[in-house]
């Protein structure tokens, strides 16, 4: 057991402290330009979240490739030609008083065709098990190490723009998990093989990254528990990635769990003991906390009720819990929680009209999931535009929503991302 409380400020290995120990996780806002730069609908969004008495702010999907898209709306940072507004995104979410860090990412075989118009990349060339996306083709080593330079380019350029840190997405199914998997890693070369080819890429970028920052930016990584998938990457392996971390110049480890085929991080785990407590991925983080020596871990996911997450804290499970769907319809719910004002957090079920006979059907899990999810969206996109959350959206406004943003293709692939 520990004395931190949610309001207890939590310092990093880089120098920087987090004012509590509670993280605005990555909500994917599909706000950008069609140039694919930020502008004043995030600045608004931002301004609501820097306020709501966060310790931490991480932003959703910032890509790194232009060619390669996880959906329509992404920020993308290929250089410093949009220096001026990405300054602007990261100062009204420090005015309020919370630090904010950029989640940087590749999509890999998760490209969506709707926003992408090249051939999804991959460790491998092995598809999703998901109708209607294009089969990757297998990375050369050249592009590789192309990408690489990538991430740390961006990474230079949030720092030139005021962010505090970045966020390495290495989870839910993206290209960094795609090359931690031995399910859609199998290359026989130096990034895969085995499990210590197979890290190669994550540590890589982390060292590059670190190679062009300097040492108060904080770099942290977002990393699956395990992708929930039969053969996949497993905890195991999980728990030999978070050691192999130490030393590495890593500030935050958050986990969470699965990818697109497997939707654990969307909130609807498969096990009906799973679904039945909160925060379904501390249980992991609880049997990584020697393995991740001082490097503080985050948990997101699922975490409901103030008790469960100041117990998560006090008894060291996680040094700082994520929240990331209620922050959509209470911009401000950290406040409350800190102040201990607020005893259980907004959390909408979005779902469809349907008997309870198909209710656990897969498709209708998978639409399900997607309209959530989008509903969600919707909720960013109103305080984007000035206005306040609506947590009585009807679910076809969603629906409306959704194709307008994404096209039909959305309800069968389950693009949203970032979470």
């Amino acid at each position: 057991m520990s004395d931190a409380t949610l309001a207890t400020p939590l310092s990093l290995p880089c120098g920087q402290v987090l004012p509590n120990r509670l993280m605005k996780s990555a909500l994917s806002e599909s706000l950008a330009t069609e140039a694919n730069s930020p502008d004043i609908r995030l600045e608004r969004l931002y301004t609501r979240w820097g306020a709501g008495g966060f310790g931490l702010v991480v932003t959703g999907n910032v890509l790194i490739d232009r060619a390669h898209l996880g959906e329509p709306g992404n920020v993308v940072i290929e250089d410093d030609r949009d220096l001026d507004s990405l300054t602007r995104w990261a100062k009204t979410t420090k005015d309020g008083g919370s630090p904010i860090w950029m989640q940087i990412n590749h999509p890999g075989r998760q490209a969506n065709p709707y926003a992408t118009r090249a051939q999804p990349v991959a460790p491998s060339a092995v598809e999703l098990k998901l109708p209607g996306l294009p089969a990757p083709r297998e990375l050369t080593e050249a592009e590789i190490v192309d990408i690489i330079e990538r991430f740390a380019t961006a990474a230079q350029v949030a720092e030139a723009a005021g962010f505090d840190g970045v966020q390495i997405h290495a989870a839910h199914g993206y290209l960094v998990s795609q090359f931690l998997s031995p399910l859609s890693n199998l290359r026989t070369d130096g990034w895969g093989g085995d499990p210590q080819r197979r890290r190669r890429f994550l540590l890589e970028v982390l060292r590059r990254i670190r190679a062009v920052v300097s040492p108060g930016f904080a770099v942290g990584i977002k990393l699956n528990s395990a992708d929930f998938q039969r053969g996949g990457f497993s905890e195991d392996e999980s728990r030999a990635v978070v050691e192999h971390l130490i030393g590495e110049g890593v500030d935050l480890i958050e986990i969470s769990g699965g990818s697109y085929e497997s939707q654990a991080m969307m909130g609807r785990p498969a096990a009906a003991s799973t679904r039945a407590r909160e925060a379904y991925f501390l249980d992991y983080a609880q049997t990584i906390r020697v393995a991740a020596g001082d490097i503080p871990l985050a948990v997101t996911g699922g975490f409901r009720t103030r008790a469960a997450m100041a117990d998560a804290v006090e008894s060291r499970a996680c040094d700082v819990v994520g929240l990331g769907r209620p922050t959509a319809v209470d911009p401000a719910v950290a406040a409350g929680l800190v102040a201990g004002t607020l005893d259980k957090v907004l959390t909408p079920s979005i779902g469809l009209p349907v008997p309870s006979a198909l209710a656990t059907k897969p498709t209708v899990r998978a639409l399900e999931g997607v309209l959530d999810l989008q509903w969600h969206t919707d909720q960013l996109h109103l305080m984007a535009a000035g206005k306040d959350p609506d947590p009585r959206r009807a679910t076809w406004r969603t629906a409306i929503s959704t194709v307008k943003r994404n096209g039909v293709d959305a309800f069968r692939s389950k693009r949203r991302g970032s979470r």
